[in-house]
Formats: structure tokens, C-alpha cells, sequence
């Protein structure tokens, strides 16, 4: 395979990234227009379909690793084992995940608050949605075969296709154009599932034509039991992570919610709405390092992981402080978009301030961290989560921004703080070498 480089590694990714971010926005500014109770609706059945996705990210963060791990030390066919492993796992897991939406879905909606019309208009949505569920499960698991081979453009190519078909899928079928009936939150609904659909046949063709043979789902006779260990060993601890943030998160919205102000509600919503476009270019680097750190370290070139990794990540500090210091300078403008109300504008703006340390904490946590994944540390980065996200970040909110009063500016400097003290210790954990003895291909 010819040499990875990071930046045709990461603009695709990062295109990829943002239109997976817009299909949503486009699902509710679409259904906005129909009722807004419908467009409320489609974010609730999302919240109960985003806590499948912990599995779909055990398997996919693993195989990511392990395959790109095997093709660096050029042993093709246990990379070919563990693509065919990943997609058996997604395809298994995702139908049972998408029969219990199926069967239980007003229940679950129930459950985590939805009633009347909203839960009317969710069931029908997480019915359809998450019964197909299985489609976005293979979706992930082709993605991350074709990532690591190096087609990110492919990949890309691909979410396109399917933002392309799914807005206009969108519009017909909701606000009933050419004839066709208004179906509401149905026709959103058909509208994603059915460019899901189109987007794993087309994975699938580009997948089985220039990536893998449908022949290697024979390597899985006998059952490959070392392979499953080692994606449970990578992928349980990355995806407690992800799962340890979400749960924080909630604990602070929790915190708000109950002890600050609607105003203070209401900025924090769109000052995070703007600030998820200034770490974009940060996770798309992120995933792209982390390919490329997977493929070094199954080659063993030791040297050139590190020196990449620095690399990698001076780049993305260095655009991602350029794009907060542009959110500080024009900060009134941006949360302005969002509203006309003075007071919100005022405190988005200096939120946005603090935010310029978060941005720089975050940064070192999305790029070092996806190149200790790539070598296979994965336990370390953990264990800094239990710890730091839950002191730091989800008590040190309740202490600056209640017992202090500082409201929201509280709120953010502790944020702040968390990924600043993980990304220090990422960076000490990186210079310490100790990721070099963690290789699975050994």
C-alpha cells in the first residue's frame, strides 16, 4: 500500500464528518416546516437510537485498530478475517437491536418521557428507523474496512450520495410534492432509511470489488475466538468513554436545567451548536491519525509514529485556535444567527472566550488519543475518563457554576479545565512510549 498521508486521509473524513452533521439538521429543518412538534419528536427517537450506537462503536473502534494494525504488518488475510468478523458482528447485533425497536418502541419512548403527540410521531419514526437499524450497523462496519484501506474519498463519496437522496427525499415526502401524499414524520423516516439502503449496496459493490473478496467469511471456519477477545479488549474501553462522556453530559444539562437560568439554558445550547464546527477539522485529523498510527505500528516503524503524531496534532491545535479566536472576534455575530435576545448574545460572546482553552484541551484529547487507539493504548485513556470527566468536569460544574455562582461561565471553565488536564496527560502518556508494548499485531 503506498504511503498514508495525513491530509488525503483527513479532508475526506472531514466532509464525511459534516454531512453525517447535517443529515439531521436537515431531517428537523424540513419537518419544522410541517410541525414543530413533529421536528421534536425525531430529536427524542434519536436520543433512544443513539444509545445502540455504543455497540456498533465497540466493534468498529476495534476493528478499526486491528485492521489497520494487520495491514501494516502486511498480514492481509487476518485483516480480511476481522473486516469479515466486524461486519457478521454488526449485521448480528443490528438485527436484534432493530427487532426490539420494532416490538417495543412506544415503550422505550415511554420510558424516557415521550407522551401524547410526540410519542405518536416518534414510534412512528423509531418503528421504521431503528427496525432498519441494521442498515446503519453495515454501513459502519464497510466505512471503517474501506477507511483503513485508504479509501477515505470513497467513503465520502458514498455520504454524499446518501445526503444528496435523503433531502430530496425529505422534501418530497414530507411536504408532499409531485403528487405524493404529506407523510410527515413517516416520510422522514422512509426517507433515511431508504438512502441507507442505497448506501450499503454501494459500499458493498465498492467494498467487494476493490477492497475484499465475498470469499472471506470463510476465513471465520473455525470461529476466530482470539480475534473476538482482542475486539472486546480494545473496543469495551474506547466505547466506555464515549459512554462516561454522554453520561456526564447529561448530568450537566441536568445541572442546568435545575439551578441556572433559561437564559443561561438557551446559550448553552447554541454556543455548543456553533463550537461543534470549530473541533470538526480535529476529529476528521483524529481518525485519519489514527489509521495511519494503526498501519505504522503493525509495520513497526516506531520513529515515524511519533514524529507523525506530533505532526498531526500541531496541525490540528493550530487551525482549531484559529477557528475559536475567529469565534471570539465575530462571537456576537455567530450566537446573533441563533437570536435577537441581548442578554443571550452577550453571555454566548464570552462563553466563547472561555471556550478558546476548551477547544485546546479538546484537541490534544481527539488527536492523541486517536493515535494511542491506533497503537492499541487504549486502557489508559479510560481510566483518565473515570476520573477526570466525573471530578473535574460533572462535580467541578455543580461547585463553579452553583456553589460559586457562576453560572454558565462556571459550567464552561470546568468543562475547560477536564479536557485540559486529560489532554496533558495524553500528552505525557505519548512522550512516555509506554504505547509502543501495546500492539496487537505482535
Amino acid at each position: 500500500m503506498k504511503k498514508l498521508n495525513l491530509f488525503n486521509m483527513a479532508w475526506p473524513i472531514f466532509v464525511e464528518t459534516l454531512l453525517f452533521m447535517l443529515l439531521g439538521f436537515v431531517d428537523v429543518f424540513v419537518l419544522s416546516k410541517y410541525d414543530d412538534l413533529a421536528a421534536s419528536s425525531v430529536n427524542t427517537a434519536n436520543q433512544a437510537i443513539s444509545i445502540t450506537t455504543i455497540v456498533f462503536t465497540v466493534i468498529s473502534t476495534a476493528s478499526a485498530v486491528l485492521i489497520s494494525q494487520y495491514l501494516g504488518a502486511k498480514k492481509k488475510e487476518n485483516a480480511s478475517r476481522i473486516a469479515a468478523l466486524s461486519m457478521t458482528f454488526h449485521l448480528f447485533f443490528g438485527l436484534i437491536i432493530s427487532t426490539v425497536y420494532v416490538l417495543f418502541s412506544k415503550e422505550i419512548l415511554s420510558f424516557i418521557g415521550a407522551d401524547n403527540k410526540i410519542l405518536e410521531y416518534a414510534s412512528q419514526y423509531l418503528s421504521i428507523v431503528g427496525g432498519f437499524i441494521f442498515f446503519q450497523a453495515l454501513l459502519s462496519s464497510m466505512s471503517v474496512i474501506v477507511r483503513n484501506h485508504g479509501m477515505t474519498q470513497m467513503s465520502m463519496y458514498v455520504t454524499i450520495g446518501m445526503n444528496i437522496m435523503n433531502t430530496a427525499l425529505d422534501v418530497v415526502f414530507v411536504l408532499g410534492l409531485f403528487g405524493m401524499p404529506k407523510l410527515g414524520v413517516m416520510g422522514v423516516a422512509i426517507a433515511t432509511t431508504f438512502s441507507r439502503f442505497v448506501g450499503v449496496v454501494v459500499l458493498s459493490v465498492v467494498l467487494f470489488k476493490k477492497v475484499e473478496k465475498p470469499s472471506i467469511f470463510k476465513l471465520l471456519k473455525p470461529f476466530p475466538k482470539e480475534d473476538v477477545l482482542n475486539i472486546a479488549k480494545i473496543g469495551i474501553p474506547s466505547a466506555f468513554e464515549t459512554f462516561l462522556y454522554n453520561v456526564s453530559q447529561v448530568i450537566i444539562t441536568s445541572i442546568v436545567l435545575n439551578c441556572l437560568t433559561d437564559a443561561e439554558l438557551i446559550t448553552k445550547t447554541y454556543v455548543q451548536n456553533i463550537t461543534m464546527f470549530f473541533y470538526i477539522f480535529a476529529v476528521a485529523i483524529s481518525q485519519a491519525s489514527q489509521i495511519i498510527t494503526g498501519h505504522l505500528v503493525g509495520a513497526k516503524k516506531l520513529d515515524e509514529v511519533r514524529k507523525r503524531a506530533y505532526r498531526s496534532y500541531f496541525y490540528a491545535l493550530a487551525i482549531t485556535m484559529a477557528i475559536s479566536a475567529l469565534g471570539i472576534i465575530f462571537g456576537k455575530n455567530l450566537v446573533g444567527i441563533f437570536t435577537s435576545d441581548k442578554e443571550v448574545i452577550a453571555m454566548g460572546a464570552n462563553v466563547l472566550i472561555i471556550n478558546i482553552f476548551l477547544e485546546a484541551g479538546r484537541t490534544t484529547n481527539l488527536v492523541i488519543i486517536g493515535c494511542l487507539r491506533g497503537a492499541g493504548d487504549v486502557y489508559f485513556p479510560t481510566i483518565c475518563a473515570v476520573f477526570s470527566m466525573m471530578l473535574v468536569s460533572t462535580l467541578g460544574s455543580y461547585i463553579f457554576a452553583v456553589v460559586l455562582g457562576m453560572g454558565i461561565y462556571g459550567l464552561w471553565i470546568a468543562i475547560a479545565a477536564d479536557e485540559i488536564v486529560r489532554g496533558i496527560l495524553m500528552l505525557f502518556r505519548w512522550k512516555s512510549g509506554k504505547w509502543k508494548t501495546k500492539a496487537i499485531t505482535k
